[in-house]
């Protein structure tokens, strides 16, 4: 189980990923000043987590820590480095977060945190936005737009006990369905079996 250091009673805001700019950790920073301003010190509840090994990008890493600083969430936001329990992560978090700022193939960390059962908030680009079915299994935002990240992030923080749960099971039961890997094994293998059937002569 992930040792981290989070208030009591606060809600975890977590993104994983690789400490390299295009995964948004920025905008997300960005995005947590804003709904701070909007809510006010004193009813910010919100811890976020940057979950990821910096791979030796030092100067971005250090990038971060003055942009956490300099809006005004040193004790708000935390960057925990990597974690070798990625379960129990998702399982600590009452959203999860994919900011990047370039469209992913596919972003197995939208169908990993789908799968545990956690809301999802994703940029509406690439294969994050082909993972989530928007408002039922998670929330899109516009891409690079730190307001629309804030404005989506309030949204699924205040979601009730009663809807969480019916999104934890929707959103399991949509990967289940469409993204487990035998699924992918499958489908693979018939796209290779429709190649051989064309090819003979």
């Amino acid at each position: 189980m992930p040792r981290w250091r989070v208030p009591d009673g606060n809600a975890i805001v977590m993104l994983p990923g690789r400490l390299t700019r295009w995964k948004g950790q920025l905008l997300f920073v960005e995005a947590l000043a804003r709904l701070k301003s909007r809510m006010g010190p004193e009813d910010f509840r919100v811890t976020g987590l940057l979950v990821g090994s910096d791979q030796g990008r030092e100067a971005y890493r250090r990038e971060l820590e003055e942009c956490i600083d300099k809006k005004g969430l040193g004790g708000d936001i935390q960057i925990v480095g990597h974690c070798d329990d990625m379960p129990a992560a998702y399982m600590m978090s009452n959203v999860v977060v994919s900011a990047s700022t370039d469209p992913e193939a596919f972003g197995r960390v939208v169908a990993e945190a789908q799968a545990m059962g956690r809301p999802v908030v994703v940029a509406d680009h690439g294969g994050a936005s082909e993972q989530v079915i928007a408002g039922l299994t998670g929330w899109r935002f516009t891409p690079g737009d730190p307001q629309a990240l804030a404005d989506t992030l309030e949204t699924a923080l205040a979601i009730g006990d009663d809807a969480r749960t019916v999104l934890a099971e929707r959103a399991a039961e949509h990967v289940r369905a469409n993204f487990a890997k035998s699924g992918m094994c499958a489908a693979t293998l018939r796209v290779y079996a429709d190649l051989f059937e064309t090819a003979k002569p």
